[in-house]
């Protein structure tokens, strides 16, 4: 299993009950290194993942990407790299409240302005401008904002969350609606007053374990159920 982005110390550990190879990609960070930086950095692993299968031990039928929150985002795009560059095959993704929408004009987007927020709409416009520059209007790569794809189909089958109260919200909702509407296999679970990165920030509430044991779940039946393929 290849995982993008898994610098949050509680979905690292809990991913090894997948019964899974995690590999996470220290891609380069914005504003030294902006878009498409990142992006590349976790294409390349992807290949080199693929490239050396068998002397890492990968069987190259269970693969997957999966990140949180910006990880998330790169976790869609490299979905979608995939597929436009004809492989590696994933067989899952799991973009987690993922970052995928430059254009910050979903209602959500709006809601979430208090400083007292993880995550909030003034750090969200900052954050895309230091990946960016400038962005919102005109033409922004989907491998930058996923949910600028124009086609979303032939991608892999996804499992995605984000908490009811997650600047993230509305963006990844439509995603997940055009995924289905892309005939993609999709699972999303919202979580009533959860706040973006929840999981991670409270391990212990009882959502946050639930949250895990679900997601944690999702890809262990993406990766085993081809077991024998």
């Amino acid at each position: 299993m290849f995982s993008v982005d898994l610098k949050t110390t509680t979905i690292y550990a809990k991913l090894t009950e997948a019964r899974c190879m995690v590999f996470s990609v220290a891609y380069r960070l914005a504003p030294e290194h902006p878009y498409p930086a990142a992006v590349h950095d976790c294409y390349a692993c992807l290949k080199w993942i693929a490239d050396s299968a068998e002397s890492l031990h990968v069987d190259p039928k269970r693969v997957a990407v999966a990140g949180a929150s910006a990880g998330g985002g790169l976790a869609a795009a490299v979905a979608l790299m995939a597929r436009d560059n004809g492989g590696p095959s994933l067989v899952f993704q799991m973009p987690l409240y993922p970052m995928i929408d430059d254009r910050s004009q979903t209602p959500s987007s709006h809601e979430i302005t208090s400083k007292s927020m993880p995550w909030n709409r003034d750090r969200n416009v900052a954050a895309w401008s230091l990946y960016l520059g400038e962005h919102g209007t005109g033409e922004v790569s989907p491998y930058a904002a996923p949910a600028r794809a124009g086609d979303l189909s032939g991608l892999p089958p996804a499992y995605t969350c984000v908490g009811q109260l997650d600047l993230f919200r509305d963006e990844t909702i439509q995603y997940v609606t055009r995924l289905a509407q892309a005939e993609v296999p999709v699972e999303l679970h919202v979580y009533p007053g959860c706040f973006h990165g929840f999981d991670d920030i409270v391990p212990d509430a009882d959502v946050s374990r639930r949250a895990r044991r679900e997601y944690i779940g999702a890809l262990k039946r993406a990766l085993w159920s081809t077991e024998g393929k």
